[in-house]
């Protein structure tokens, strides 16, 4: 955690089965996201028992204080489908009318999500804007939002080291960033059973679910390759982070990690 910027070895980025280099990883990931996304939000219930929602809402909850702050813009990077993005707005309006509310926006690189994101916004009246673009290549001024939040998305980054740049970059001067990820659960009995569910049985209910083998295949070695909380605190503190911290819910299943810009 002491250590400096150049002791610090970049992040390399997601690697689906197969793949060895950023750019076919991406288009890997994409490809996959784009097959799912008919049946992403139900299956996200289905293998989560719907704790999904409550994690979403505890994070939309812990940056109450920006999302409550007249004007503030905020930017929900790899949104899916836009749950997230629609429980930020949502605690936004708890206590602004919609006219002084925080903007909130959502970006992802696969279409097929942000066709359901769009349509989801439609029906329920949501302001939340949606854009598609790549979270490495985001198409925002330097310096222009106030919070950046990702939930089970930046784990599927090809790069992480230029996604936290990315972030970095189009963060202001105290702007804050979320991330929040599948970790590994802590307890002997139900560390064992959780391995056991999330490695054998959810990838053979997502694959037959969704007639899409492969993302749920993808999804646990994602998780065991992503960073553990000292590798990620470390790189977040090396591109110019400060204040870094570290939430785990749910026995540890899931992981916040929350900093701010310098």
């Amino acid at each position: 955690m002491g250590r400096t910027s150049e002791e610090i070895k970049p992040l390399p980025g997601t690697r689906p089965e197969g793949i060895r280099d950023e750019a076919a990883a991406a288009l890997r990931v994409r490809e996959m996201f784009a097959r799912i996304a008919p049946r992403y939000d139900f299956l996200n219930r289905v293998i989560s028992f719907r704790m999904d929602v409550l994690w979403r809402r505890r994070v939309a909850a812990r940056f109450r204080e920006i999302l409550e702050t007249p004007g503030a813009r905020v930017l929900d990077i790899c949104c899916g489908t836009g749950d997230l993005t629609f429980a930020l707005e949502r605690r936004a309006r708890r206590t602004r009318k919609a006219e002084a509310a925080a903007r909130i926006y959502g970006a992802d690189f696969a279409h097929p999500m942000l066709v359901r994101a769009r349509a989801k916004a439609a029906a329920s009246g949501s302001a939340a804007a949606f854009v598609e673009a790549d979270a490495l290549r985001l198409p925002l001024p330097d310096a222009s939002v106030d919070l950046v939040t990702s939930v089970f998305g930046f784990r599927n980054l090809a790069n992480y080291a230029r996604g936290l740049e990315e972030i970095h970059r189009v963060l202001r001067p105290g702007g804050e960033l979320g991330i929040l990820e599948f970790s590994d659960p802590r307890g002997a009995v139900f560390g064992r059973l959780y391995r056991f569910y999330f490695r054998r049985i959810l990838p053979a209910i997502g694959g037959a679910l969704s007639g899409h083998r492969e993302p749920y295949a993808y999804l646990p070695p994602s998780v065991d390759r992503f960073p553990s909380a000292e590798e990620l605190a470390a790189q977040v503190l090396g591109c110019g982070f400060e204040d870094v911290r570290i939430e785990r819910w749910t026995f540890g299943v899931v992981s916040l990690f929350r900093a701010r810009k310098k």
